[in-house]
């Protein structure tokens, strides 16, 4: 459930961003926004957050993210739309989208961290209540005492 709502708030937020930027200030259609917002959402939360977050810091995830970002709404921009200033939306889009990125990874390594925890606890819980002990003697036949 964490990352479903992690993901539907990068998806939310990027699509707004986007929309604001690409449809308002270049001209861009709202499905080709939609489009771009899906698959950059996908790609950067797969790879960007789940995959290089959880082994880096923030800094370098950010990094990523804005590479990244930079490469799907150029490449899509372009194949989608008939502008002539895609550097230019992808740069300011990119920066955007770079400053949301920096502040929501702070967000998922919080909520990561904290599942983190609630997983290991409850796998601590488990683990001892299903210990057992078998008792044991000395004594292999209780007639061996009375043989003597």
């Amino acid at each position: 459930m964490t990352h479903l709502k992690l993901f539907a708030l990068k998806f939310v937020a990027t699509l707004i961003v986007l929309g604001i930027i690409l449809s308002a200030g270049f001209d861009v259609s709202f499905q080709s926004v939609f489009y771009i917002t899906l698959v950059l959402t996908v790609v950067a939360y797969l790879v960007g957050d789940l995959l290089i977050l959880s082994k880096t810091n923030n800094s370098v995830a950010t990094f990523a993210d804005f590479i990244l970002a930079f490469a799907v709404i150029y490449f899509m921009t372009d194949a989608l739309t008939v502008g002539d200033d895609v550097l230019m939306a992808t740069a300011i889009s990119t920066v955007s989208l770079v400053i949301f990125e920096y502040f929501f990874h702070q967000s998922v390594a919080r909520s990561l961290d904290h599942e983190k925890k609630t997983n290991s606890a409850v796998n601590e819980r488990t683990h001892v209540t299903n210990q057992f002990q078998t008792e044991t003697s000395s004594e292999l036949y209780p007639s061996d005492t009375d043989k003597k």
